[in-house]
């Protein structure tokens, strides 16, 4: 039985806005992106998950001078004029990050707080914030079913607004009741433009439901992990983990509700079993080549998530 909803609630926690993502950069503190992190981080080194940091400029060729590195030893030279000599390197001023951010239709979904969508934009915003505090480029790839929009990397605050500005926006487009259908396969579209975008020594964010994920997938994020860092943060919902204790399950596309039970033909069993399985194969392929997974629900502060994640208390 379907019946109209009231739409006269708070909407903040079902779309997002420029301004209020634009107010984040309060909350871009507590956690870092950079390669020093605390011991019960998951982006630690003991973790396997060690961050390459910033490149290294190639400066000048110079004598040897004592407490010198012998790693930096330029033998070739040292060969041929008969005395050592070294090179010296200095690290980059920053280095690029690109955020990969999905807004499609699988994302459109909460249960208790807010969207997974609305979860996703905040992440995107708070790490853009971060990452221009301290000094690197920010990028960011938005995809929808439909759309796949790229800005280049840029340490400049009037980039970041107009990639929270366009996040806004594709944000505000999404509605169940959408003509554009589920498009599981833009995932991977989405993965294998950051694949042609970075260079090296990127770090590449992921924020997504990773509805979609599949071999291709993978095979395109190890390659980009060959010469680059690469972050999942991996957006749920509590209910995709406890569905069938749901006695009245009541989903809505924004106009009508409508009411299901889960526990009937053990249609929350079946559907809890094929989110876990998928949750656990992306954990293991990914950490299987060093990516680390944040997990982040819809339910919990991002923000604090993110700061107890990255081990910050």
């Amino acid at each position: 039985m379907s019946q109209p909803i009231d739409d006269s609630k708070d909407s903040s926690n079902v779309y997002v806005d420029v301004t209020a993502l634009s107010r984040l950069h309060q909350e871009a503190h507590g956690f870092s992106f950079l390669p020093r992190q605390p011991l019960n981080s998951l982006l630690s080194g003991r973790k396997r998950s060690r961050l390459r940091g910033r490149g290294l400029d190639f400066e000048e060729l110079r004598h040897y001078r004592p407490g010198d590195d012998i790693r930096s030893m330029d033998w070739r030279v040292t060969n041929r004029t008969g005395k050592p000599h070294v090179r010296v390197y200095t690290e980059e001023r920053d280095r690029p990050v690109l955020l990969v951010i999905d807004q499609r239709l699988s994302m459109f979904f909460g249960s208790q707080q807010k969207m997974k969508s609305v979860s996703a934009a905040e992440l995107g915003a708070v790490a853009g914030w971060r990452v221009l505090e301290q000094g690197d480029r920010v990028g960011a790839i938005l995809f929808n079913d439909s759309q796949i929009l790229q800005i280049k990397p840029s340490r400049s605050r009037r980039n970041l607004l107009s990639i929270l500005s366009q996040l806004a926006s594709m944000n505000q487009q999404l509605a169940v009741s959408s003509k554009v259908p589920p498009n599981p396969a833009q995932l991977e579209n989405a993965i294998a433009v950051a694949e042609r975008m970075v260079g090296h020594d990127y770090l590449v964010v992921i924020v997504s439901d990773f509805d979609g994920w599949n071999q291709a997938s993978l095979a395109a994020v190890k390659r980009i992990s060959q010469h680059n860092d690469l972050i999942a943060g991996f957006i749920y919902d509590p209910l995709e983990q406890d569905i069938s204790s749901a006695s009245d399950l009541v989903v809505s596309d924004g106009r009508y509700q409508l009411q299901l039970e889960p526990h009937k033909k053990s249609l929350g069993e079946r559907f809890e079993a094929t989110f876990q399985n998928r949750v656990e194969n992306l954990q293991l392929e990914l950490r299987r080549h060093g990516m680390p997974v944040i997990p982040l629900n819809t339910v919990t502060s991002v923000f604090s998530q993110l700061r107890q994640h990255l081990g910050q208390r």
